[in-house]
């Protein structure tokens, strides 16, 4: 599989990005900078990492949502390639319309580095089809991770099964107290109605080895196999 990282001026977490596709994946990965005005229809799989992007001036993603290769990342998305949008990313994604709702401050007011467990709300997405467990654990590490959407919209999301993930405990339970943001309904990953864009705030890519983990887990490797596996069966 080849795969495409989209790099923003700001971006910091592309290289993490790289070498668990490149090294534990095992894929074709290439680093593509912003400025890229040519199609990406040669690539797989989508990917915008982590970071600060444009230095989250005037609102995080809002600025990088405008780049020259936004333009042809919407194209790729309307065609139904797999997207992913990673902490920054994913505030990217939602600036540029392609995902509902909004990421606003941390309701701490506090920039927040901390792992989280992550309960799987659907496992039959092109991003969770390999989990074969209820919850994961993985880090996260944002100040604007607080996601918002109107409650009709809310609503519509939940029944049509597009609330991926939601920050839960050590037992899988979603309450307040595990809720790390004051993100709605626990909300930390959501996917498009047509299911082939996945935003996460948490980071998948500094989970998917297991000697970086305080729990000895690789639950973020689960993720990249799934987009892998998708690829290659669809959903069957």
């Amino acid at each position: 599989m080849k795969a495409a990282i989209i790099v923003f001026p700001g971006s910091n977490c592309e290289l993490d990005t790289y070498h668990v596709l490149k090294n534990v994946i095992k894929d074709d990965v290439s680093l593509i900078w912003h400025t890229h005005a040519k199609s990406l229809d040669e690539f797989d799989y989508i990917i915008l990492p982590g970071g600060f992007s444009y230095g989250d001036h005037l609102r995080a993603g809002v600025i990088a949502a405008y780049s020259p290769i936004m333009k042809e990342v919407k194209r790729q998305a309307k065609e139904g390639k797999l997207i992913l949008g990673i902490c920054n990313g994913f505030q990217i994604l939602v600036e540029a319309k392609l995902l509902e709702g909004a990421l606003l401050r941390n309701s701490s007011l506090r920039f927040i580095c901390k792992w989280v467990n992550l309960k799987v709300e659907n496992n039959n997405t092109p991003f969770t089809k390999r989990i074969k467990i209820p919850s994961i654990r993985l880090p996260i590490a944002h100040n604007e991770g607080r996601y918002y959407v109107d409650e009709d919209t809310l609503s519509y999301m939940n029944k049509r099964g597009r609330i991926i993930f939601r920050y839960c405990d050590d037992k899988g339970e979603v309450s307040e107290k595990s809720n790390p943001n004051g993100s709605i309904q626990n909300i930390a990953g959501v996917s498009n109605y047509e299911g082939n864009i996945l935003g996460l705030m948490p980071h998948p890519e500094r989970a998917s080895e297991k000697i970086l983990s305080p729990y000895k887990t690789d639950h973020g490797k689960l993720i990249f196999e799934s987009m892998r596996w998708w690829l290659r069966n669809g959903n069957s």
